[in-house]
């Protein structure tokens, strides 16, 4: 039963550090960040509704070459 006591641990460290890995990778895809054309403004995409939420934040090299045009 010695054996046992000293691979639970470690096999529980491994399992959590694997959850959160995976965790991370599947925030990695959802939530990235982009930039409307029209507008400069950033933008998620939300899958669970297929649409897009606004952050109410603009994006300054894109304003910048949208103001500098002629």
């Amino acid at each position: 039963m010695n054996i046992y006591q000293k691979r639970l641990p470690v096999v529980l460290i491994i399992v959590l550090i694997g959850i959160l890995i995976l965790q991370y990778v599947s925030n990695e895809q959802n939530s990235s960040t982009l930039i409307d054309p029209q507008t400069c403004e950033l933008y998620i995409k939300d899958p669970q509704i297929g649409g897009k939420k606004y952050l109410n934040e603009f994006d300054s090299k894109c304003l910048e070459i949208k103001n500098f045009k002629p």
